[in-house]
């Protein structure tokens, strides 16, 4: 098993306990999946790079992506139903668990000007979402053999309650937060 999902069995979930005062285990809130989206933008059209962003999620995920289609045209964006206007990955599991660990321990650290992420991106579930405005931030990604440099929005979903619950996961897991 992945080292983080250790540290939470161990670690994390007797803290959150003793935190929340839980008495029972299954109230401690827990990560369900991490969602990686990546919007093509203008460059919808673009075959090299729809191409680009596929082989990096794959390389960053270990999972093949999902061609993500527009619901409704919208003309001011030259929007087509059906069109494809992004790519997403969903991790669970094992993966999920090993993606966390490097995004906090690889991926977090070498982001340039880095200063701590934002707790705005928490919802009223206590779910974290936050944008990473490279992906060469990712140690999988050779800077040297990319084209074109885009982002990428991580989703993480919890099982939290709240914000409150949610955030103290995420920063028991390390996460690193502004202060």
């Amino acid at each position: 098993m992945s080292q983080l999902y250790t540290q939470f069995k161990e670690n994390i979930v007797p803290a959150l306990m003793s935190d929340f005062s839980y008495k029972n285990i299954h109230e401690v809130p827990a990560i369900k999946k991490v969602t990686i989206n990546v919007g093509y933008g203008r460059h919808s059209k673009d075959k090299g790079f729809i191409d680009n962003v596929e082989k990096t999620l794959t390389q960053i995920t270990g999972q093949k992506p999902v061609h993500n289609e527009a619901k409704k045209a919208i003309s001011n964006f030259k929007i087509r139903k059906g069109m494809d206007i992004g790519m997403s990955v969903t991790l669970r599991g094992e993966r999920m668990y090993e993606f966390i660990y490097r995004l906090i321990n690889l991926a977090i650290p070498r982001i340039r000007d880095f200063r701590g992420l934002s707790t705005n991106g928490f919802d009223r579930q206590g779910n974290y979402t936050f944008g990473i405005k490279e992906n060469v931030a990712f140690p999988e990604i050779a800077a040297e053999s990319l084209d074109k440099i885009h982002g990428l929005q991580i989703i993480i979903t919890t099982s939290a309650t709240n914000k409150k619950e949610g955030m103290a996961l995420l920063e028991k897991i390390g996460m690193p937060f502004k202060k």
